[in-house]
């Protein structure tokens, strides 16, 4: 016999065992789609599990990702053990956070460091005509939508020009723009703080964190001022506001002197982000006596986001493989049920010619249909559950090319692996016991 005539031998016993292995399962449709159940729901876990895992891990790496991965963010914090009372509370100037001091050093010592934005913060109510918004004023430069990855929505950002010239003139969040100007432009407008007016010159983009944070805080009721921020030149602000920042309550004052709310120092080179980090870190511990400021590194936190997700996965793959399991056990169960069944017919087909190998094959096949069927509306499955997800929970969810391509595998090597034992058990019967078997 030429190779030609046995290629065409095996294939035709290939179709012959495909064909039969299929009518088998035809003949118990209910019983064999329930026993698919297990796998479709293994892989659909499996898929839509990572795909959700990946969105929340998305969601949470860009937006690290908008502070800036070259980025350091130094903040200053108001230290909590310098309350005093009386009289003395009255006429206390409270000193703390981030000084001129603190950003020369910086700048002069620290290798990589290629430019800083330094911004103060004024709150107060932000008025237009008869509209008002409970808001903060944020003075900064002219390179703040650059480094802090913003984009204009309308008009333009300040120049460093009207830096230089103190110029009255700002840009408002989206979500300020509204709140102020529900139903004009407000290009060309004018917001008025305490007693100093601004001219709005263009409206820039939210910051997703700081929006995010504000809406929480709304939800409980706290105070969403932080999300409304009209930013102005930060020579303006010195102008207009000064250096001592007051607060009025009821009968008393507070005074604060804060030189800098917030730096961020942009460095040149990724890899110089975490030594340029400790060389900040020192030099902040020298000049301060108490922790009055606070220290953020992107990068830093975007790789312990990495690892997190990696775990993540992990986690979330092994509950879902333990449905795919429970799924390949019920496979082999229905499967040596199905030996039993069909006994006689074994041994009808031993009987007349067939050897161990065909069994074997015939009851592997038909355990290949069931977990391959079972994988691929599962892949169906599992893949709709995200996007169902994410349209009516308005969850991203993330889908990786390669998460139905495994979970499919896997169906398929759960139904080898389960379906081999009850094979080889039809095998090995006795075939005149098998015939004798009613």
């Amino acid at each position: 016999m030429n190779l030609s005539a046995i290629r065409e031998l095996s294939l035709f016993r290939l179709k012959r065992a495909i064909t039969l292995g299929i009518k088998s399962l035809w003949m118990h449709k209910l019983r064999s789609f329930l026993t698919a159940l297990g796998i479709v729901f293994g892989v659909a876990s499996v898929i839509a599990m990572l795909a959700i895992g990946e969105g929340a891990s998305y969601e949470a790496q860009q937006q690290i990702k908008d502070l800036g991965s070259q980025n350091i963010i130094l903040e200053s914090v108001k230290p909590t053990n310098t309350t005093t009372a009386g009289e003395q509370e009255r006429s206390l100037i409270l000193e703390y956070g981030l000084t001129y001091r603190d950003i020369a050093q910086i700048q002069a010592t620290v290798p990589g460091v290629e430019v800083t934005i330094p911004s103060r913060k004024v709150k107060d109510f932000l008025w237009n005509v008869s509209n008002s918004v409970d808001g903060v004023a944020l003075g900064t430069v002219s390179w703040f939508p650059t480094m802090k990855n913003r984009e204009l929505v309308r008009g333009r950002f300040f120049t460093e020009m009207e830096m230089k010239g103190r110029s009255p003139v700002c840009v408002l969040t989206e979500s300020l723009a509204r709140n102020l100007f529900p139903l004009d432009e407000p290009i060309g407008q004018t917001v008025r703080m305490k007693n100093s007016y601004f001219r709005v010159v263009g409206v820039i983009e939210d910051d997703s964190a700081i929006a995010a944070a504000a809406e929480s805080e709304l939800e409980g009721g706290g105070d969403s001022s932080e999300g409304m921020e009209m930013m102005i030149p930060i020579s303006t602000l010195e102008d207009h506001f000064g250096e001592v920042l007051f607060k009025y309550r009821s009968g008393s004052f507070e005074a604060e002197k804060v030189e800098f709310h917030e730096v961020t120092a942009r460095i040149e080179q990724p890899e110089q982000v975490m030594p340029a980090a400790l060389a900040i870190q020192h030099i902040l511990e020298t000049n301060h006596d108490e922790v009055d400021y606070k220290m953020t590194v992107p990068l830093d936190l975007l790789q312990r986001a990495e690892r997190t997700k990696q775990i993540f996965n992990i986690v979330l793959g092994s509950i879902a493989a333990i449905s795919l399991l429970v799924g390949g056990i019920g496979i082999m169960n229905i499967m040596l049920a199905t030996v039993t069944e069909r006994t006689r017919e074994i041994g009808i087909r031993r009987a007349l010619g067939a050897k161990k190998k065909d069994i074997v094959f015939q009851f592997l096949i038909e355990t290949v249909i069931l977990s391959g069927a079972g994988g691929l509306l599962g892949v169906g499955v599992g893949i709709a559950i995200p996007l169902a997800v994410t349209h009516f929970a308005d969850m991203v969810t993330v889908i990786q090319f390669w998460a139905p391509t495994i979970a499919f595998t896997i169906s398929v090597m759960i139904g080898i692996l389960f379906g081999i034992y009850p094979a080889v058990r039809a095998a090995d019967m006795n075939p005149v016991e098998a015939l004798r078997h009613e």
